[in-house]
C-alpha cells in the first residue's frame, strides 16, 4: 500500500511538473519554466536546435517567446506517465499551441507531441530530457485590413514561428 502511494505521489508530481512549464511558458517567466529542467537537460523541439542544458535553452526562450507582441496558450492534454524504478519515468503529452505575433502578423496553430524524460534528484522530480515534434500545422497571416489568409498547413515550414510565405 505505501508503494501505491508513492507511485500516486510521484505520478502527480511529474503531472504537475509539465503543466508548470507549459504555464511558465504563458506567463513569460523563464525563472519558473528554468526550475522545471535539470542543470544538464537535453531539449531537443522541433524547428529549434538541440539544447544540451537548460540555459541555453532559456536563453533562446527569453529572446523568442518573451519578446512583446507575442501571446501564447500552450494547453498540454492528459500524459501518459511510465515508471521505471524508483527515480526515472517518462511522459508522453499531446500539445495545442496557439500563437499570435503582432510583429508578424501571424496567427500560428500547432499540434505537438512531447516525449519527456524525467528523474528524481534530491527529493523532486525534474525534467531531464524533452522532445517535441509537430503533429499538425496551421499559420495565417493577417493583412492591414485585418483579413486572415491560411499560408501553412499541414507542415510547420522552416524553424518555429517563421513564415516562408509563398511567393505571388
Amino acid at each position: 500500500m505505501e508503494d501505491r502511494l508513492r507511485r500516486i505521489e510521484h505520478d502527480r508530481a511529474i503531472r504537475d511538473l509539465k503543466m508548470r512549464y507549459l504555464r511558465s511558458a504563458d506567463a513569460k517567466d523563464p525563472d519558473a519554466m528554468r526550475d522545471c529542467f535539470a542543470p544538464d537537460a537535453h531539449i531537443a523541439f522541433q524547428g529549434f536546435p538541440d539544447f544540451e542544458d537548460r540555459d541555453s535553452f532559456i536563453d533562446i526562450y527569453r529572446e523568442l517567446g518573451c519578446a512583446p507582441g507575442i501571446f501564447d496558450i500552450h494547453q498540454g492534454g492528459t500524459g501518459i506517465i511510465e515508471f521505471y524504478g524508483a527515480t526515472y519515468a517518462t511522459g508522453w503529452w499531446p500539445l495545442y499551441f496557439h500563437n499570435i505575433n503582432l510583429a508578424e502578423r501571424t496567427l500560428t496553430q500547432l499540434g505537438v507531441e512531447y516525449d519527456d524524460r524525467y528523474e528524481l534528484r534530491e527529493g523532486r522530480w525534474w525534467i531531464v530530457e524533452s522532445r517535441s515534434r509537430q503533429k499538425s500545422c496551421l499559420i495565417h497571416s493577417i493583412d492591414e485590413d485585418g483579413i486572415s489568409k491560411a499560408i501553412a498547413i499541414g507542415e510547420a515550414p522552416g524553424m518555429f514561428g517563421a513564415t516562408d510565405k509563398p511567393s505571388d
